[in-house]
């Protein structure tokens, strides 16, 4: 035993105790399964396993109301920590510095969650509500302040200025499930006094497990009763939680709700700019048409004036005048015609009606000449039409 270094009690737990804070890191990641929570005197007491291994932890109660997330039994989680040794007993422990859900203990919250709501049709699409067109007022609900609620505000004024924005603070991050559950309840209660039209539950950026208070199944059931249209933008494009399933829209990113929500002013401008030129087009045309029609109808009022029926009466009088002048003996009289009359005084149309000595009178343009008939010659008969001859009935049908 001679050269062996030689120990008390004490001695030896304090060279153990110096020896890992040498050699050991002041602060590390720990994955585990929280196992037989227990608070003791205001402390959080738990056993940190993996299955095979286990070692004890402890969360001071000074840091349990910084923490956000307080593990239960069967939790998976992430532990920020470093070691703590008690030389008097030997006795070595986590003391968790912070503590977060790991992403498999999410994931198997989120399946519980989504394999409850699902029979009930939480999720059924057929139950998501459209969206308004143009809202005037919505409520935002999210952190303040934040990076992701001025990106909306800015987006809101940009796409919409019209619809007013009511902003609603909520914490996003840890245990807050009743709190954001309370905040949706007087959105809800004081819609109609607010003239709200939708609302918007947002938070921005985050790992998968930050976003593990947006899975509840109360968060699910409040998200589901409101009586407005809800838009969820949370986290990610690749973060999916219960409250996206459950909402009326889901939108990747928080910036993205408000664009799914408020339609771009550019485009209504555009539209109205359209809409514009072709009411005026219709107008002039209908325009057009009716100083067209009220052309036509002074037309028409104008061929029913009196003024107008007289001169249209006055020109047809003229041209029966023309007509009877044209038709009239005295106007053949003065192109050097005359009329010759029997004694009887009727007219005398062929030279058979006159026999020689007799008196007849003729009257010309200027007055009457009483005449004797020495002599009637009369005209030689025309010919008479020769018949045409008929062809043989041979050649008829040889034809």
């Amino acid at each position: 035993m001679a050269g062996l270094p030689s120990y008390g009690v004490a001695e030896l737990n304090d060279a153990i105790g110096t020896l890992l804070e040498r050699g050991f890191a002041p602060r590390f990641l720990l994955t585990a399964t929280v196992s037989r929570p227990q608070r003791k005197k205001g402390h959080l007491w738990l056993t940190l396993t993996d299955g095979e291994a286990s070692i004890s932890g402890v969360i001071w109660a000074s840091q349990l109301p910084k923490l956000g997330f307080i593990p239960n039994e069967g939790d998976g989680v992430v532990v920020v920590g470093r070691l703590n040794f008690w030389a008097a007993r030997a006795n070595l422990c986590v003391q968790v510095l912070d503590v977060r859900p790991s992403l498999t203990a999410v994931l198997r919250q989120f399946e519980r969650v989504r394999a409850l709501l699902e029979p009930e049709g939480l999720f059924d699409p057929a139950r998501k509500r459209p969206l308004p067109e143009a809202p005037g007022r919505i409520a935002l609900l999210t952190s303040v302040p934040s990076s992701a609620l001025a990106d909306m505000l800015r987006t809101a004024r940009e796409r919409w200025p019209a619809t007013s924005v009511l902003v609603v603070a909520i914490p996003v991050q840890g245990p807050v499930e009743a709190q954001i559950c309370r905040a949706i309840h007087r959105v809800s209660a004081e819609t109609t006094r607010l003239g709200l039209e939708a609302l918007v539950l947002a938070r921005g950026g985050g790992s998968r497990e930050d976003l593990a208070v947006f899975d509840g199944e109360a968060l699910a059931r409040c998200l589901a009763d409101c009586p407005l249209p809800v838009v969820c933008g949370l986290g990610h494009e690749d973060d999916t939680t219960i409250a996206d399933l459950v909402a009326d829209y889901r939108a990747a990113t928080p910036t993205a709700a408000v664009v799914a929500l408020l339609p771009d002013q550019g485009v209504a401008l555009q539209r109205l700019s359209q809409a514009r030129g072709l009411l005026r087009q219709l107008l002039t045309l209908r325009l057009q048409n009716a100083r067209t029609e009220l052309l036509r109808q002074r037309q028409r009022l104008g061929l029913l004036h009196p003024r107008q029926r007289l001169e249209q009466q006055r020109r047809w009088l003229q041209q029966r005048r023309q007509l009877l002048q044209a038709l009239s003996p005295q106007h053949l009289l003065q192109r050097g015609f005359s009329l010759i009359r029997d004694p009887q005084g009727q007219l005398l149309r062929s030279a058979r009606a006159v026999q020689p000595g007799a008196l007849v009178t003729v009257q010309l343009v200027d007055g009457q000449v009483t005449a004797e008939v020495r002599e009637v010659t009369m005209d030689p008969a025309p010919p008479r039409p020769q018949p045409r001859p008929q062809p043989h009935p041979q050649q008829r049908r040889r034809g």
